[in-house]
């Protein structure tokens, strides 16, 4: 984390974490560290659980065929990890917050 007002999402895990499978949901990178510009970025927590949740709802009707509800399931299992990276790394960002104020680093104004 490079500063208190870092956003952390999927792209961004807090240090010493590390995706055991690639995201891909998450914009690819260039050896540079740099998002390819043709990808999408990642997508945000509540765009990512809102569509999950209307996946459900899809594969709970049924109707579908074996094909198409494993292309469903297969979105939803990459909804899924977009939505806990984000968890993650908010918490991660709760942790930290948590420690700074318990050692008297963080602006006692903050509102953690």
């Amino acid at each position: 984390m490079t500063g208190s007002g870092d956003r952390q999402g999927p792209a961004g895990t807090a240090a010493g974490q590390q995706r055991t499978t690639p995201d891909p949901a998450a914009p690819a990178r260039s050896a540079a560290g740099d998002a390819a510009p043709s990808q999408a970025p990642p997508l945000p927590y509540e765009q990512a659980r809102d569509q999950l949740t209307e996946l459900v709802k899809r594969l709970e009707a049924g109707g579908l065929t074996l094909e198409q509800s494993l292309e469903l399931w297969e979105r939803g299992e990459r909804l899924a990890d977009i939505c806990a990276e984000w968890l993650d790394g908010a918490r991660a960002r709760l942790a930290t917050a948590i420690a700074r104020r318990n050692d008297g680093t963080a602006d006692p104004t903050a509102p953690f």
